[in-house]
Parts: structure tokens; C-alpha cells; sequence
């Protein structure tokens, strides 16, 4: 659990107040069938009073684990997730037709901010989990890993509208 008591960001508004927590990806309940994050998810921050709301601002570090989508290599990235958001104390209020606030709101003394930290992990996570943006992937003809050197197949491929002039060419 990631619970923040805001009795003390209240009593010195518009001082930050620091936090930290140390959890594990499964605690969070940030998993995924297609990578895992690996040892401890820490999250560092502060957290201050406006007067109006409490501004949470900090990151959130973690080892992203996954088989890469291009070379299929086991990959371990280090990752630094950042985070704004603002809480409100007190209940939502009823919806208007025009939402303009981004806030968040809690009851109570507390807010929990296990629901932040999961959803900026999973969110900030890419499409295609790709080890590097220079990956080369496998080759299509033997399936080596073209990152590791070539592999010499040819592999040239005729544009499928110009495979009646490729056959021009070999009947000559």
C-alpha cells in the first residue's frame, strides 16, 4: 500500500513535503503478459499543499523485463517514470456539462496512490517492446539476428506491381 497522510503538506502550505516507497510490480498490480517488471518499483516524491489542492509530483523507477519484438533477445531496461497530479479533498462533485479540472479527489486524511503508480507504469509502457530503436531484427530467409552481424542471405525483394518486368528481365 502507498498511502500518503496530507495532515502535514497541509499544516506547512506551500512548503513540499518528500515521500518514498519501495514496493514490488506485483504489489502494484502492474503486470502484463507481454513484459514484467523485475526487483523493486521505487517511487520518490513530494507532495504540497496549494491552498486549493495537493500537488503530487516525482517519479517512478523500475526494471522493465521483455523479449524484444524484432530480435527476440531477452532485454532489461531501466526506466524513470514521471509524475504531476493534483488530489482534492473532499467528494467529487457531480458531473456538469463542461469537466475542466484534472483533479483527482480522496476522502479522509489519506490519499492512496497505488492507482497512480500502476496506471503511469503501465501507461508510459511503448506499443512494441523493442530493445533499442536501432535494432536490425532477424533475417527473413535463415532468421538470424542481423544485430550480431550479417548474415549474407539475399535478401532482396521484388516490389509485387513489378514482378512482370523482373520476369522481362530473366527470359532475356
Amino acid at each position: 500500500m502507498m498511502i500518503l497522510n496530507v495532515s502535514e503538506a497541509k499544516a506547512r502550505a506551500g512548503e513540499p513535503v518528500s515521500f518514498s516507497f519501495a514496493s514490488d510490480a506485483e504489489s502494484v498490480g502492474a503486470l502484463s503478459d507481454t513484459f514484467s517488471f523485475e526487483g523493486e518499483v521505487l517511487v520518490k516524491g513530494t507532495i504540497t499543499y496549494t491552498g486549493i489542492a495537493f500537488r503530487l509530483e516525482g517519479s517512478i523507477s523500475c526494471t522493465k523485463s521483455f523479449d524484444c519484438d524484432r530480435c527476440l533477445e531477452h532485454t532489461i531496461q531501466q526506466q524513470e517514470l514521471d509524475f504531476c497530479e493534483n488530489f482534492k479533498q473532499g467528494a467529487e462533485p457531480e458531473p456538469s456539462g463542461e469537466q475542466s479540472e484534472d483533479v483527482n479527489y480522496f476522502d479522509g486524511d489519506t490519499v492512496d496512490i497505488l492507482d497512480l503508480v500502476r496506471d503511469n507504469m503501465l501507461a508510459a509502457q511503448p506499443l512494441n517492446n523493442i530493445c533499442n530503436a536501432d535494432c536490425r531484427g532477424l533475417c527473413l530467409k535463415c532468421g538470424a539476428n542481423l544485430n550480431h552481424g550479417d548474415c549474407g542471405c539475399d535478401r532482396f525483394v521484388v516490389d509485387p506491381r513489378l514482378a512482370a518486368l523482373q520476369q522481362l528481365l530473366e527470359k532475356k
